[in-house]
């Protein structure tokens, strides 16, 4: 069973992130007041080619964290884990505090 997976491509995989379901004090949250979908870039792939061959990077870095688009990606499971794989273009944007 593979441990690690490394995009191919603009490809990128993503680490969901979870919103917690109560808060530190232990009032439960309703299920609507989840944040943002988002997630944590874990690994990119190498980028596209252009018609001239120059490498067109992937526009994110592993750590990122990034605003999602509300449909799902590919589902990938390692080990016990679950990723979401994007293609580059996909990703709506990084978010930063």
């Amino acid at each position: 069973m593979a441990k690690r997976l490394i995009p191919t491509l603009n490809r990128v995989l993503i680490e969901k992130i979870v919103a917690p379901s109560k808060t530190t004090a232990g009032i439960l949250l309703p299920e609507n007041s989840a944040k943002l979908n988002s997630g944590k870039v874990v690994a990119i792939g190498s980028g596209l080619r252009d018609k001239s061959g120059n490498n067109i990077p992937v526009a994110v870095k592993e750590g990122d964290i990034v605003l999602l688009p509300n449909y799902e990606g590919t589902q990938v499971k390692l080990g016990e884990k679950e990723y979401v794989l994007y293609r580059d273009e996909d990703i709506l944007g990084t978010l930063h505090d």
